[in-house]
Parts: structure tokens; sequence; C-alpha cells
């Protein structure tokens, strides 16, 4: 999914509000998922703390009403990339680390970890993990035969 202008801006304005509700500061508050949920009917993208309380939501206009069957997997590296590319942002934000950024499903399902804070952790992309168990298989078979 191609993201337009206007998705990419509503989605680093949500980001930011989010980031906005923890400021930097001296104490970090002890939170371990900022949860994203995503409503394909409605196109909100609402984001959840630990317990559920909402820190922020807004509506992303391109995905009301979308009824695509990989709907999920097509907004994964969308807001993947917005969240990595504010990450001055969301990497000083005053919760403890390390924290992540997950997307979930109206059930509150996980679809996706998008994207780890820590200071010793790299979330790598599905694109870079894709034929990695095919890569390992080949790997093992070629040891076992020598």
């Amino acid at each position: 999914m191609k993201a337009s202008e206007q998705t990419v801006q509503q989605i680093d304005r949500a980001i930011r509000k989010i980031a906005d509700k923890f400021p930097p500061s001296e104490e970090a508050t002890l939170l371990t998922d900022i949860h994203l949920r995503v409503n394909q009917d409605t196109g909100e993208l609402l984001a959840y703390d630990d317990d559920d309380e909402e820190i922020n939501r807004c509506v992303i206009d391109e995905w009301i009403d979308n009824k695509s069957d990989h709907f999920y997997q097509e907004i994964v590296p969308v807001i993947r990339k917005r969240i990595e590319q504010l990450s001055e942002i969301t990497d000083h934000m005053s919760i403890l680390k390390p924290y992540s950024f997950v997307l979930e499903n109206d059930d509150k399902e996980n679809i996706a970890e998008l994207y780890v804070v820590d200071d010793d952790t790299v979330i790598i992309g599905s694109d870079l993990m894709e034929d990695l168990d095919k890569d390992l298989d080949n790997f093992i078979e070629k040891l076992l035969k020598e």
C-alpha cells in the first residue's frame, strides 16, 4: 500500500500526540507497550497504554471502509516507517525502556511489533527476514552433507 501524503501527515500527527503524553523528563512512566489499533471500517487509529486506557485517536481518511483481506499486512510497513522517521520523538518519550509500539486488531490480538525503543535492541523488518527460514534450512542441509 502506497500511503498518500495526507495519510503520512495524519499518522505523523497521531504519533506526535502520543509522544506529547509522555514528554521527556527525569521520571519515566512504567509502561511496556503502546498498543495501536486500527479499525478497518472507520479508519480510526487508536493508541492505548498497557491498562487499555486510550492515549489518542485519529481517523486516517484513506483507510475508511478498506475492504482488503490483507489490510493489516499492508499498513504495517506504513506505520513502522512513520515511527522510524519520528525516532527523535519516539525514542525519547518518558517511558521506562524497553517499550514497544505494537499493532493489534479490533480483538486486541497482536498483529506486529512495529518498533522497539531500547538502547540495545533493534527490530529487523520483515522484508529482511523474508527468506531467512529457507536460507537457514539450506545452510544446515549443506553442513550436514559435508
